[in-house]
């Protein structure tokens, strides 16, 4: 019985123990439902302002939707009536209201031949605020068509119209424009002190200078000391008015004394 028991104890010596551990199952990863649905809320976002965007953007340029029904004018005007305005902003009232190019609408108001600057703003819900500043025409300009001189001296081009027919008539290179009108100004003021008025002065090629008087009588002043000149004229035409004949011209473009030239 003894040699029993020894066998069966070397017999379970030499055999190796058996592993009581089980094999572990592989983790599984959990899925983020918060992500997907954050970025499936995010995507239908943008969807949804993409569509109310384009949407919006069809709206502002349809010109049915929100038309320009008014335009409002402001500003005194002597020359430029209601219906060349209308006529100027025909196309451009086809637009929207925020479509409509403020800048072309101030560009074509400023084409009008009596307007001088223009400004434009929108007014909700659907007008625009015209302002307009006309000419403010001195003097007429030589040449054809019909040109002008406004009170800076800037020769510009538009139609006779009612209101300016006892305007003076100035002539002369229109790169000294500003300069005729100057000298003019000067030359006027001492004649109508003196009880004369200039209707027509001319600066030549040669820099001379020519002034006719509303009596008819023609001032040669040559280039220099014009007011001088004039003022020689005021102090001589007592004596001068005292001859039978009509005056025609005085040549004034001597350094002391005049010629004169008479009508008959």
């Amino acid at each position: 019985m003894a040699t029993k028991a020894k066998e069966g104890k070397g017999k379970g010596k030499g055999q190796p123990k058996a592993s009581t551990k089980k094999p572990s199952a592989k983790a599984s990863t959990p899925i983020r439902w918060s992500l997907w649905l954050g970025l499936g809320f995010l995507l239908s976002v943008i969807v949804f302002l993409s569509g109310g965007a384009w949407k919006l953007a069809i709206v502002l340029q349809d010109a049915d939707a929100l038309p320009i029904e008014a335009v409002g004018l402001k500003g005194e005007r002597r020359f430029t009536q209601d219906q060349e305005v209308r006529e100027a902003l025909q196309d451009l009232m086809l637009s929207s209201f925020f479509t409509a190019d403020v800048d072309q609408v101030r560009q074509t108001l400023t084409e009008l031949p009596w307007v001088y600057r223009a400004t434009v703003r929108r007014e909700w819900p659907r007008q625009l605020k015209v302002h307009l500043i006309e000419q403010h025409p001195v003097a007429r300009w030589q040449g054809e068509p019909p040109r002008w001189l406004n009170d800076k001296g800037e020769v510009f081009v538009a139609p006779e119209v009612e209101g300016v027919q006892h305007l003076p008539q100035l002539a002369g290179p229109d790169k000294v424009s500003e300069q005729v009108l100057e000298a003019y100004q000067q030359v006027s003021e001492l004649l109508r002190q003196n009880g004369f008025e200039a209707v027509e002065m001319t600066l030549s090629d040669r820099q001379s200078w020519q002034l006719t008087l509303a009596r008819g009588i023609e001032l040669r002043l040559g280039r220099k000391e014009k007011m001088e000149r004039v003022q020689r004229f005021i102090n001589v035409y007592p004596i001068l008015e005292n001859e039978p004949d009509a005056i025609g011209y005085v040549d004034l473009r001597y350094d002391t004394g005049l010629a004169v030239g008479w009508q008959n």
